[in-house]
């Protein structure tokens, strides 16, 4: 796991990596780390390709990637707050955990 500054400040954001997962199933399974990592590297190609043919991914209970297409809107520069962005239309990935996970993260409504 890493742990990175963000913005220069004392707070700091654990990242946990593909290379740190796949350590983990290595170590708790006995594969090597090469297979390990091609499994992990199959799972996530397959959730893109679901993903790009526009099917919905669903793990039970532990949540749902989707698509959304975002409307076209009007933004503003933070810069110069008088003007106006137009920011087009485009498509998008959502993710919504499910309830395990929201158990797991504390954040079960």
């Amino acid at each position: 796991m890493k742990t990175r500054q963000t913005n220069g400040t004392a707070e700091t954001s654990k990242t946990y990596t593909k290379k740190d997962l796949v350590i983990k199933i290595a170590e708790e399974t006995g594969l090597p780390q090469l297979a390990a990592g091609e499994l992990v590297q199959q799972v996530l190609d397959g959730i893109c390709a679901a993903l790009a043919d526009g099917y919905r991914v669903e793990f039970r209970d532990f949540g749902v990637f989707r698509r959304i297409k975002r409307k076209p809107r009007i933004g503003r520069n933070p810069k110069n707050p008088a003007g106006e962005v137009k920011i087009p239309s485009c498509e998008t990935i959502r993710f919504k955990p499910g309830r395990i996970m929201r158990c797991i993260c504390g954040k079960e409504k």
